[in-house]
């Protein structure tokens, strides 16, 4: 019998609200690191269970810490889901100020270990610690987010910690938490992916036509290794064509995006091609994301130019989309983005899973560290030989190592990878859930 744990108030025949000192209701508990920063709780009950709520609030003073804690008995190796919905009054950033924790601890209170040493760990063979959980905010209704997280309780676990901070407030600022719940669930399904690039030169041929059907065997190679997603290489239409990039601009939709349209319908896939867009008098370096209907699903320009193409008159971009796929959500950039911390993690704020990338050519260590540093897949295709020992057609996980990589021109390689299970780190669990609560609060100064 699967346990189920609801952690909503209780409520009264009528509305009140209640200060509390150590306590709550229905065993909550409130925290502060220390007694100088501890904001004022209060509590409301209500005889609508929506309305009752858990509030942390500040007085006239910035800097204020503290949590709504709760401890309640779990099952090791159960899978549990929990939510909680937020709402926030006078937070310049919610995202660091009120966030939720789940910490899993075993029968003596203490934090419990995962059951097998395969996470990085600092010595061989260690069981590292079960970090704390950061549910993340996966929607908004009004004035309210909810918080969501599904979680796999470590063997040895018999208690989680549910925390619900107020931490680093504004004067006056406050947070109120309502409707916590940890409860036991099935295992979540997989979300299994297979990422796939393309290694190839279109060296023949002058013209956007020649050098785009090269591409329509290795397409269909990768297809056939059921591909979800093809990483086709940058300005893919110009390479050694001769001329300058502006003769190998096209409208967006336009020829080259109809031709790689047609080819993702007819493999039941989503292509990435690097091309250059043409609007009006302007240039762009692009990557056009196609979907498996054959329809356009979004166009990102290359927000950082180096000198080379600043100088034959490109246009930098200046967003940074991410698109929702069938298998979840993938965002692009083009080369020299790679260089810049800015663009991968512009992209991964916006809840990229995926970075689809082409490049000619960059250091794969700077690779290795956009798909680390934002814990997200990095599907790169580029034009630079393997004996060259610099960029590799890869594909990268989330903690940066190359999953699977190209030896050989004309050639397709793919990593199947599942986008519902997170990379565990040592001391840190899962880096990825935290990187917002965690990230400064401000861009620095230019």
């Amino acid at each position: 019998m699967k346990h189920v744990f609801i952690l909503t108030l209780g409520w009264l025949l009528l509305s009140t609200v209640v200060r509390a000192g150590d306590n709550g209701p229905d065993g909550w508990t409130t925290e502060a690191p220390r007694a100088e920063i501890r904001p004022d709780f209060s509590w409301n009950e209500s005889e609508k269970s929506l309305d009752s709520s858990l509030t942390i609030r500040a007085d006239n003073r910035k800097g204020l810490m503290g949590s709504w804690t709760r401890t309640i008995p779990v099952e090791g190796k159960q899978h549990y889901h929990f939510t909680v919905d937020r709402q926030t009054e006078g937070i310049t950033l919610p995202r660091r100020a009120a966030i939720a924790r789940i910490i899993w601890l075993n029968k003596a209170g203490k934090k419990t270990t995962h059951a097998e040493p395969s996470f990085l760990s600092y010595r061989p063979g260690e069981r590292p610690l079960a970090e704390p959980e950061f549910p993340k905010v996966v929607s908004t209704d009004g004035q309210w987010d909810r918080l969501e997280g599904f979680y796999l309780a470590p063997p040895e676990a018999t208690q989680a910690k549910i925390e619900l901070h107020f931490r680093w407030g504004e004067p006056h600022s406050s947070v109120r938490w309502r409707n916590a719940k940890l409860e036991a669930c099935e295992a979540p399904d997989p979300r299994i992916v297979r990422l796939a690039t393309i290694h190839y030169r279109p060296e023949s041929g002058k013209t956007p036509k020649e050098k785009r059907e090269q591409f329509a065997p290795l397409i269909a190679d990768a297809a056939r290794m059921k591909a979800d997603l093809i990483v086709l290489p940058e300005t893919l239409t110009s390479f050694k064509s001769g001329g300058r990039p502006a003769d190998a601009a096209e409208p967006i939709p336009g020829p080259s995006t109809d031709y790689f349209a047609k080819l993702a319908k007819q493999h039941d896939t989503y292509i990435v091609a690097g091309l250059v867009e043409r609007d009006g008098h302007l240039i762009y370096n692009v990557a056009v994301l196609i979907g498996p209907d054959g329809n356009i699903v979004g166009n990102y320009r290359k927000v950082t130019l180096p000198r080379g193409e600043i100088e034959k008159g490109i246009t930098p971009g200046e967003e940074y989309p991410v698109f929702e796929t069938r298998f979840g959500k993938v965002g692009m950039m083009v080369c020299y983005d790679g260089f810049f911390p800015e663009v991968a993690r512009e992209l991964s704020n916006r809840g990229a899973e995926v970075i689809a990338w082409p490049v000619w050519g960059c250091n794969p260590m700077l690779a290795s560290a956009r798909a680390c540093e934002n814990h997200i897949f990095l599907v790169s295709s580029t034009y630079t030989d393997i004996s060259a020992d610099w960029m590799q057609s890869a594909i990268y996980g989330r903690d940066g190592t190359t999953i699977e990589h190209a030896t050989e021109w004309g050639s397709v390689v793919i990593a199947e990878v599942d986008l519902n299970k997170p990379a565990l780190w040592q001391s840190l669990g899962d880096f990825q859930a935290q990187i917002e609560a965690h990230r400064p609060a401000v861009d620095p100064v230019p």
